[in-house]
């Protein structure tokens, strides 16, 4: 359960994301797939060395998806019931990688953000975004 402290600091950092989505989620990548190499399994469809082009749609997508998220966390069950269901049963995705994805998005965070990126503010997106991956992981039992 976030408190609305936590509550706040997720929508102050995404009002400071919002509309670069696409930018960041490519960087999100980029770090995912030089830090963890083994996680472009999961990204066939961008080929071995994905183009900027692709990097960008897809890192779209996911952080479109993070926003999503961020207006409805009252509801994350709901809102990412599809989601979670094209991760576990579609594309088969191994859960232990979403802490990865975790990790890669807050080291792009605090290097955009910097020192607007406080130590609370990393506290509960570490938070949020855990929440985030449980919902993601509950449909694989």
């Amino acid at each position: 359960m976030l408190s609305a402290q936590e509550r706040a600091h997720i929508t102050q950092v995404w009002d400071l994301i919002a509309g670069h989505e696409a930018p960041f989620g490519a960087e999100l990548l980029r770090r995912l797939f030089t830090v963890y190499p083994s996680t472009k399994v999961y990204f066939r469809h961008l080929g071995d060395h994905p183009d900027e082009v692709q990097l960008l749609s897809h890192g779209q997508r996911m952080l479109q998806a993070v926003g999503v998220a961020v207006q409805y966390m009252d509801n994350l069950r709901a809102v990412l019931s599809p989601l979670a269901d094209l991760h576990a049963q579609v594309l088969r995705v191994d859960p232990t990688n979403f802490p990865l994805v975790i990790q890669c998005f807050q080291v792009v965070l605090a290097s955009h953000l910097q020192g607007e990126f406080t130590v609370e503010m990393q506290a509960a997106w570490d938070k949020f975004l855990t929440g985030v991956a449980v919902v993601l992981t509950e449909k694989y039992r």
